[in-house]
């Protein structure tokens, strides 16, 4: 089941062990489930209980550790071998008593590996308190280091067949951005249509299917689109209505997020002109893009194209993007804002979403683009405009009516 050869994994080991290296760590403990499949190719969906990747600087293997009925999910998806397939009993799952981290803290021990220099991602959504509680005491004499995001910054640039994952996700998007505009219609329900993008998101195309995204549709509408992070409601469209549309195709995990706006009916001056700043904004800023300009600059470029509009924005407006599983499909590495001066190179890859969210209404566009030899292409390739749902007009190249 392994969805890369097995020079690709053991290449990106190497890569992790060189930062391992520059960082005095001996023993990294792996427990963001992207960085799990990155170096191992385990998926499952089992990052709601404990588990972990432990890589050993000096062992040409990882140690894959996790909840017994599992282990036989990291047999059929990993390139490891069994032996390096480490269960724990499952009276460790939500016991008072016990907890997974005393257990990988003492198959450390029997290792040989409780003195040494450990690495734990302090800051991911996997790892908590008491798992850090718990190996502190199993392991007084190791030394402990934050290496949150080590293996993040090892993902930040794709082989060609990450881009080629990412390229159909990009199509499941456009897929799924399509049938949700499709859909949308006064006196039909928010989650009537969140439901057909879902189908959309899954069913995929006639060649390939998709996978869960990281994030469920974001759909807020009417006043609601005066922020961004708003799902769905069972209420029904009403006329003259503007909605926000965030979603992403998602492939063997590889994500290719995609927004648009779209309103019921004629859209008011406002929501036109601020949806024109955003288009403007956007190109702008696209064209900024291409190997050695820093983040900081590309950000730039869209500041000083809607200032000249009277607009500003405070937040990001983009972050690196790829192989992820919920809550969040970004890399958390390099942000297209101010101060980040990671230098872009090509096959790094990014969602650059544009919204300006004001008191009572907002407009949000986005696109995920890699960085190219001389510039960027796009992964979700969809027509860049506020679409209106006018009677007989069409929406999208090839016909798609309101």
């Amino acid at each position: 089941m392994l969805h890369f050869t097995h020079g690709e994994y053991h290449e990106r080991l190497r890569r992790t062990k060189e930062k391992m290296m520059d960082e005095g760590i001996e023993v990294l403990i792996v427990t963001d489930p992207a960085n799990m499949n990155y170096l191992s190719g385990y998926n499952g969906w089992s990052f709601y209980v404990h588990q972990a990747l432990v890589v050993i600087i000096d062992e040409p293997q990882p140690l894959w550790i996790g909840r017994e009925m599992d282990a036989n999910a990291a047999k059929v998806t990993s390139w490891l071998f069994h032996e390096h397939i480490i269960p724990y009993p499952d009276y460790y799952v939500n016991s008072p008593a016990k907890h997974p981290y005393d257990f990988i803290g003492n198959i450390l021990k029997e290792i040989g590996q409780s003195k040494r220099v450990i690495g734990l991602e302090m800051d991911n959504y996997y790892f908590s308190a008491k798992c850090f509680e718990r190996l502190v005491k199993i392991l007084p004499k190791a030394v402990f280091k934050d290496s949150t995001n080590l293996v993040n910054w090892v993902r930040i640039i794709k082989s060609d067949t990450e881009i080629e994952y990412m390229k159909r996700a990009g199509q499941i998007a456009v897929r799924a951005m399509e049938v949700g505009i499709e859909a949308l219609d006064v006196g039909v329900r928010e989650c009537d249509v969140a439901a057909k993008i879902f189908e959309a998101q899954i069913k995929g195309t006639p060649e390939f299917g998709g996978d869960y995204p990281a994030i469920v549709p974001l759909m807020p509408a009417g006043e609601r689109t005066s922020t961004p992070h708003i799902t769905w409601t069972d209420e029904t469209y009403k006329p003259n209505t503007t909605v926000l549309i965030e979603l992403a195709g998602c492939y063997q995990r590889y994500h290719a997020p995609l927004a648009r706006t779209v309103t019921i009916g004629e859209p008011e001056e406002k929501v036109k002109d601020l949806a024109a700043v955003v288009i403007e904004g956007m190109e702008a800023a696209l064209q900024a893009v291409k190997p050695g300009t820093t983040c900081e600059e590309v950000e730039l470029a869209w500041k000083k194209s809607i200032q000249k509009r009277g607009y500003k924005k405070e937040s990001r407006i983009g972050y690196s993007v790829g192989l992820n599983y919920p809550p969040d499909w970004g890399e958390h590495t390099a942000s297209l804002r101010p101060g980040d001066k990671t230098i872009l190179q090509p096959n790094m890859t990014f969602h650059m979403i544009l919204g300006i969210w004001l008191d009572d209404y907002g407009v949000e566009l986005s696109e995920s683009f890699r960085v190219t030899n001389t510039g960027y292409e796009l992964l979700a390739s969809a027509p860049r405009k506020l679409f209106v749902k006018d009677a007989g007009k069409k929406l999208w190249p090839g016909g798609m009516g309101a």
